[in-house]
């Protein structure tokens, strides 16, 4: 493979320092919103509100089945509240994702079912999101630039080569 194989927007190996965290359909591009970042924003923005819609026509055939079979008022009751529950909190919890890191990964696996489930609330948190900033983009940055700090900060700490330094007037035993 050659040097310019590499997917646009992914970070190259001889960037000195914490390399930025790449980004589902956005790679590394909202760093410096390069590489067609607006145009995968608007992509991602349509794509997420097209695929909620698809679903939610998909859940209508679903629910046009169960009326087909007739197996009562109740269970159709009970699959719109479980979809609209669900779907709520898949929006929180995506919503609570970009904004910070999960403090209980366990937890999070606990609800991957219920997420599941809840998908369009996930795609509608995805859609309005992408309005703003990429997904994940303000977490993400702000993650960054904290490590990038710490990063200059070590660097300007040292200064040069310690075993050039010259002894403070000790001398140390040769080792032999």
């Amino acid at each position: 493979m050659s040097e310019n194989s590499a997917a646009p927007g992914t970070p190259t190996a001889t960037a000195p320092g914490p390399q930025p965290e790449p980004i589902r359909f956005f790679g590394t591009t909202w760093v410096d919103h390069d590489g067609g970042y607006g145009l995968r924003r608007a992509g991602v923005a349509v794509g997420s509100l097209a695929a909620a819609v698809a679903a939610c026509f998909v859940l209508r055939f679903a629910y046009e089945g169960l009326e087909i079979a007739d197996v009562g008022g109740i269970v159709g009751m009970l699959v719109i509240a479980m979809f609209s529950i669900c779907s709520a909190i898949a929006f929180r919890k995506t919503w609570e994702g970009f904004g910070a890191r999960p403090q209980d990964p366990s937890r999070e696996d606990a609800l991957r079912g219920l997420k599941s489930i809840g998908f369009i609330g996930s795609l509608l948190a995805y859609f309005v999101r992408s309005l703003t900033e990429a997904p994940g983009e303000k977490l993400r940055r702000t993650e960054y630039e904290k490590a990038r700090a710490q990063f200059e900060k070590r660097r300007s700490t040292r200064t040069g080569n310690p075993a050039a330094r010259k002894a403070s007037g000790r001398k140390r035993p040769k080792r032999g």
